[in-house]
């Protein structure tokens, strides 16, 4: 029974080869380029980002200080201080301050938000 295996599988081989090609792929569309779009003016909120409506500036003597020293600043907006790798909220409010603290617990970066 083996040997009969055999001969059927090498009469079956060349067969093989005489199978139809396979159909040619679809070429896919080229999609139309797309217009630029125009910039859209009198958007107010987060689209707007106005510069420094927190007044972040004015808190800039404080890099590099220990996050300790915020309570002693005299800020009398709303603030928050995000710790390093801390869980930061993301409401986003354009008046809030923002100090970013380091690894060491020093003051990196103050932005709005």
């Amino acid at each position: 029974m083996f040997p009969r295996l055999i001969a059927l599988a090498l009469a079956a081989a060349p067969l093989a080869a005489c199978a139809p090609a396979p159909a040619p792929v679809p070429a896919v569309p080229v999609a139309a380029p797309v217009a630029p779009v125009a910039p859209v003016s009198g958007i107010a909120g987060l689209e707007e980002r106005q510069p420094d409506a927190c007044h972040a500036q004015d808190y800039i003597a404080a890099l590099g200080q220990p996050g300790s020293v915020i309570p002693s600043l005299g800020v009398t907006r709303k603030y928050r201080v995000v710790e390093y790798r801390g869980i930061e909220p993301q409401e986003y409010d354009s008046l809030r301050i923002v100090f970013r603290l380091d690894q060491a617990g020093n003051i990196y970066n103050i932005d709005c938000g």
